[in-house]
């Protein structure tokens, strides 16, 4: 098997002029026999910033029906509060147009935006990542797939040259029992 696999691998590198370090790294892998699964989604999260991680939370939350039952409650209340209650009272704090309520939001938006920018950048990396993973498990499979062909094609013919043996050897009997009733 491990000059199936040193045939493949030399033809490989063949075939791929400039073989890349994902190339490589898949190559040695083969050769020595070692798998090349590992969880790309642990290994990126675990080095993630404090930060980064607080972004991503901040963005899960900021598209989840909590946060927009929530905000629409909030924006509900402040309508209410200031043009029924304290309208009465003559003691509104943003009456209408709101344009306190129009100020928080614009601030709201402002900083809720690059937040989820940074998080939607951060789930792309980590998908190049877990794509470029998926190749070099998917580039290993086939080589390896590779070899056990190249392993049973050989094993086939090994047995072809054995029955043939086998073969010809029944015929000697068979004719050396026919001269022999002569």
């Amino acid at each position: 098997m491990s000059s199936a696999i040193d045939e493949l691998t030399s033809k490989f590198r063949q075939t791929c002029e400039e073989s890349g370090e994902t190339e490589q790294r898949v190559i040695q892998h083969l050769v020595q026999r070692l798998h090349i699964s590992r969880n790309v989604s642990r290994e990126y999260e675990e080095n993630l910033t404090l930060g980064q991680r607080l972004a991503d939370r901040i963005a899960i939350f900021g598209g989840s029906w909590t946060f927009i039952l929530v905000f629409l409650s909030v924006l509900i209340l402040w309508i209410v509060l200031n043009t029924v209650i304290l309208a009465q009272l003559s003691k509104s704090f943003d009456p209408y147009p709101y344009i306190f309520l129009n100020l928080i939001l614009s601030m709201l938006a402002a900083l809720q935006a690059p937040v989820i920018m940074m998080s939607q950048n951060r789930y792309a990396a980590k998908d190049r990542v877990a794509a470029e993973h998926d190749y070099e498990v998917n580039l290993k499979a086939e080589l390896e797939i590779l070899a056990l062909h190249k392993k049973i094609d050989a094993l086939r013919e090994q047995q072809w040259v054995e029955l043939v043996a086998m073969q010809q050897e029944q015929i000697r009997l068979l004719t050396q029992l026919l001269e022999d009733r002569k």
